[in-house]
């Protein structure tokens, strides 16, 4: 009988030496700088920082826009994501996985209406609305999103989050057209975004790195004085514009660019 058992582990233990291991994959390099950048999202007091000096200087130029009110009413108009609300548990939650995103994943998140709020959004938007200013919230989320939406910014007690305030897109990611609404009946004195076609169609239509450059170039002006930047180092616009807009590259794929394209010192 002892020597069937050992007979028996001796067989065990060479079956399991010789059976394949299960490969594990290592998270991608873009998947890995969304789980930092997350990370630094959560707990950075620099980012809170810079957050809070945004909503500052929002407030230092509505309240000098509210001295010449002009003909028309006043209104800002703000994007949400990474902009009002923090989508940063998402983000961390799919890339620890090394998952790419998906829209199933992401509604499923924006119907929890459980994000939290960018420091110093809440009370900025609360402030502009004590002073009479409508504020506009012009999105990319889909307008079955509109219900997990409305309920987020409201858990916050948001102004103006009805549907004559909330544009959601509809056939097209461009804001330009929504802004343009707005713009009928009132004067956009601020528009606040992380992503910088929230701000001018001159960054529509997927322009490539060297264009979005020159762009901000042109209108490095406006930045601080009626374009408002949140940071969101994350995702956005600069994501899609490194990999050519291409959102079916697989992580290895995409691991490939970052290393070309990234700046390292050669040892």
């Amino acid at each position: 009988m002892k020597r069937s058992l050992t007979a028996l582990l001796a067989g065990a233990l060479l079956l399991a030496a010789c059976s394949t291991p299960k490969k594990i994959e290592s998270t991608s390099i873009a998947n890995n700088g969304k789980v930092w950048a997350s990370l630094w999202q959560q707990r950075s007091a620099e980012y809170k920082a810079l957050c809070f000096q945004a909503y500052n200087a929002a407030k230092l130029r509505l309240d000098e826009a509210l001295k010449t009110p002009g003909s028309k009413p006043l209104a800002v108009v703000t994007d949400i994501d990474e902009t009002v609300l923090d989508n940063s548990p998402y983000d961390a939650m799919r890339a620890a996985k090394n998952e790419e995103y998906s829209l199933a994943t992401w509604k499923a998140w924006t119907a929890k209406a459980e994000a939290d709020t960018v420091p110093g959004a809440p009370a900025f938007f609360k402030y502009a609305a004590s002073k009479g200013v409508a504020v506009f919230y012009i999105t990319n989320r889909d307008e079955d999103e509109r219900a997990g939406t409305v309920k987020n910014l409201q858990l916050y007690g948001l102004p103006n989050t009805d549907s004559a305030h909330v544009f959601l897109r509809q056939t097209t990611s461009s804001k330009e057209a929504r802004r343009q609404q707005v713009l009928k009946n009132y004067n956009i004195v601020l528009l606040c975004g992380d992503n910088l076609p929230d701000f001018d169609m001159l960054y529509d239509n997927k322009p490539a790195e060297p264009n979005r450059q020159a762009v901000t170039e042109q209108l490095k002006k406006e930045f601080g004085s009626k374009y408002i930047v949140i940071p969101n180092v994350s995702y956005g616009d600069f994501e899609g514009a490194l990999f050519n807009y291409n959102y079916k590259l697989t992580g290895a794929q995409k691991d490939s660019i970052i290393k070309a394209r990234v700046r390292a010192d050669k040892q």
